[in-house]
């Protein structure tokens, strides 16, 4: 994961770049006030740096991919003639109210291409004094049983007609439907298939993409990562296309109102608490109609829908017994959740260290000024240092009572080094820190703390900073680079990349150690670092060894510091490290090979390995705008 300068170099020019022919191409008036009031909301800078994000060069084009991706006749016809062993019925439940012919035909045109036969749809027409919505209806009702229409009495709003809508099923699943949108033709197959190879799945969710209204053109895939509740309580990622258990869907009350516009994010969070599995198909399953109106196209329509979905969260961690203040950020739709710590544990700060005077002088100087946590120790691990210099400056620090210096006397083993010093710390919390990572903000160890100390989580990384201010370390994903790597590397700070990962919690799969915080109770039980890593991929390893105790590895954008990175161990120079870090490739790999095979759950199959910024892997075949 380190930073080549020519790669680094190519990297910032393409961050750079802007698509100004399609920003002309795609001038409306419409377009045109929709930024004018992004202009208004973010100010000058945050508009020009998120103008640059949506209009800069893809490295693959979705309008390129997307036609190649979506199934051919052949495999849509050979779906139509499976035959299903206890087929499962699914039930699609649309509110209808006022929708446009041409949308409400087209809408209703997609379930009749579904190619799993066997489903209900079953709307609750709350307009029903408009005969257009009327006659569309009756039509495709007379035409195929499967499609039941009930006209209520009185419009009841998007819960209650929701809501009525649940009640005309009698499908095993509910799957959710905006009268507006686009099921893709092989949705409920692909439902129905997630269902027959996990039959416990209590709710199931896929991937999804924006339809233009006027043009049709697909744009902005969504590709999600499997259950993750710290992203869920960052941004309502769920969405569409949403499939929930008809049992669990009463137990959990259907919609409530009082939610307006964040209801369906009410009803996930509550359904996400009850469920016994929970499955992500990542297939793009599910079209999202944007228009003038339409919250996917202009955010700031229903600026009472983000209040809501504040609200939401709030009662979410009330229901399950977590302490935590929500707050709305200025991406419209995404939410910061800061946990409070819990009393006054003490924090065990771990720095391996040799020689490196300087670098190891400004990093405890940084962190003992700028910290604002009170209650913490520093363990610096001097390992076999040689120059009058470091001892000097190893005088100089113990000074401060804070600071313990500890004698590793065997050869460089950066497993072992921290296992001896874990072993000897004295808090109920341990933070691995590099001697080449300085602090940049004061309350960076108390936000890492209040989120490890919750019990679901295992380990918490922060978000790093190269010295120019680009980014070194945004969480990892397992499989990126051939064994696993850094996302974001190399991006502006001030971005916050694809759905705003960079900068928002979440779960991953792994974090650097580079600043690592974890239970000590926790490592010690799990062995702490495997030693057979020497130096590379021990914090993955370990990252993975909670994953499996169902231990959540969180990253944390809101603790952010600076890292020189690696300048301690020096480059893969001789011949003698080359072979040792090939062995070590060898170890971690045939250690993990299943989710080095299946594919990070923290991050999505269609999603690229060779490049750190979400973009969208090639297809075979397919070429690619950049070198």
């Amino acid at each position: 994961m380190k930073n080549n300068p020519e790669s680094a170099k190519k990297r910032k020019m393409q961050y750079g770049q802007i698509q100004w022919k399609q920003i002309v191409r795609k001038l409306s008036p419409y377009t045109i006030l929709k930024g004018i009031r992004y202009l208004k909301h973010f100010g000058p800078k945050e508009f020009w740096i998120r103008m640059h994000e949506r209009f800069e060069p893809e490295e693959v084009p979705y309008a390129d991919w997307y036609p190649l991706y979506v199934p051919g006749e052949e495999v849509l016809a050979a779906q139509r003639k499976k035959k299903w062993k206890d087929p499962v019925l699914l039930s699609v439940c649309v509110p209808v109210y006022k929708t446009p012919e041409n949308y409400l035909r087209q809408m209703l045109d997609s379930c009749l291409e579904q190619t799993y036969p066997h489903w209900e749809m079953c709307i609750a027409n709350g307009s029903p004094d408009d005969p257009a919505v009327r006659k569309v209806l009756r039509e495709y009702a007379a035409a195929d049983p499967r499609i039941r229409v009930r006209d209520l009495s009185e419009n009841k709003g998007i819960a209650g007609n929701t809501n009525e809508a649940f009640a005309m099923a009698s499908g095993v699943f509910i799957c959710l439907l905006d009268h507006d949108d686009l099921l893709a033709p092989n949705a409920l197959y692909e439902t129905a298939a997630a269902v027959s190879r996990c039959p416990d799945c209590d709710l199931l969710y896929t991937d999804e993409d924006k339809i233009r209204s006027d043009t049709g053109e697909h744009y902005q895939p969504h590709l999600k990562p499997d259950y993750n509740p710290d992203l869920l309580r960052s941004n309502n990622y769920i969405c569409h296309m949403l499939v929930v258990r008809r049992s669990l869907v009463r137990r959990a009350g259907g919609i409530r109102e009082g939610f307006e516009g964040a209801q369906d994010y009410d009803f996930i969070l509550r359904c996400t608490e009850m469920a016994r599995r929970i499955v992500h198909i990542p297939e793009i399953l599910y079209h999202w109609r944007t228009h003038s109106a339409s919250t996917a196209d202009n955010p700031a329509s229903k600026m009472y829908a983000y209040e809501a979905g504040k609200r939401a969260i709030e009662e979410h961690l009330s229901r399950t017994g977590i302490s935590g203040t929500v707050t709305l950020l200025p991406d419209y739709g995404f939410y910061r959740v800061k946990y409070p710590v819990q009393g006054e544990p003490l924090v065990s700060v771990i720095i391996p260290n040799k020689d490196q005077a300087e670098m190891l002088k400004t990093c405890i100087e940084s962190l003992t000024r700028l910290t604002s946590w009170p209650s913490y120790e520093i363990l610096v691990v001097e390992n076999n240092s040689t120059s009058e210099e470091i001892f000097r400056c190893y005088r100089e620090i113990a000074k401060d009572p804070r600071i313990r210096l500890l004698r590793y006397k065997k050869p460089f083993n950066y497993s072992a080094i921290n296992n001896f010093a874990a072993s000897r710390a004295r808090g109920d919390y341990l933070l691995f820190l590099n001697n080449d990572v300085t602090v940049r903000d004061a309350d960076w160890m108390s936000e890492m703390l209040g989120v490890c100390q919750r019990p679901d989580v295992g380990a918490v990384g922060a978000k790093l900073l190269y010295p120019d201010g680009t980014i070194q370390h945004a969480g990892c994903v397992i499989g990126m680079g051939g064994i696993a790597g850094a996302m974001f590397v190399d991006m502006p700070s001030e971005r916050s990349g694809y759905l705003h990962k960079a900068s928002i919690l979440q779960d991953l799969s792994a974090v650097t150690a580079a600043c690592m915080m974890t239970k000590k109770e926790v490592f010690l039980s799990c062995g702490g670092f495997e030693e057979k890593l020497t130096v590379a991929f021990n914090d993955m390893d370990y990252c993975l060894r909670l994953g499996e105790r169902s231990l959540r590895v969180v990253y944390d954008p809101y603790a952010c510091l600076t890292h020189w990175e690696s300048r301690t161990r020096g480059a893969e120079d001789t011949e003698e490290k080359v072979r040792r870090f090939q062995s070590e490739i060898e170890y971690f790999r045939t250690r993990w090979i299943r989710i080095l095979k299946e594919g990070d759950p923290c991050y999505n199959k269609n999603l690229s390995l060779s490049r750190w910024d979400y973009s969208l892997k090639p297809l075979p075949g397919m070429g690619s705008r950049r070198g």
